[in-house]
């Protein structure tokens, strides 16, 4: 793997938010949009540089796209491991999104309810 090309992954807010979210196990692509509360254009343009990267790796179960971190790419860089254990959790925006992480996941909806537009968990958001 490229260090270079691990660091500029790294270096995005939204990559950031991502794989802090992923430090807390898989998730599909879509509770990834919904928790971020981000499009699905631009979570797959981010998943796409993290994978690429291999800071994440991916499969698929049906018509789902899962993400996790690859572990591997940890073993090799494991200051990725640091970031995300000491100073991600420190940054208020991935706070908030563990926060939201944690409701959602309190909240029992499914993928299929997200694709159904279902998303409220909290109260910041609404029933499309």
């Amino acid at each position: 793997m490229d260090l270079l090309q691990v660091m500029k992954a790294l270096s995005d807010e939204t990559r950031m938010r991502i794989i802090n979210l992923l430090g807390n196990g898989e998730m599909c692509v879509c509770e990834i949009e919904t928790v971020l509360d981000i499009s699905q254009s631009n979570a797959s343009r981010h998943l796409t540089k993290l994978t690429t990267a291999k800071i994440v790796d991916y499969y698929k179960v049906n018509k789902y796209v899962y993400y996790k971190i690859n572990k591997e790419t940890i073993k090799e860089f494991p200051f990725i491991d640091e970031i995300l254990k000491s100073h991600a959790v420190k940054l208020e925006r991935c706070k908030k999104d563990l926060q939201r992480l944690k409701k959602y996941r309190e909240s029992g909806l499914t993928c299929d309810d997200l694709k159904e537009g279902k998303v409220c968990f909290d109260n910041n958001c609404c029933t499309k």
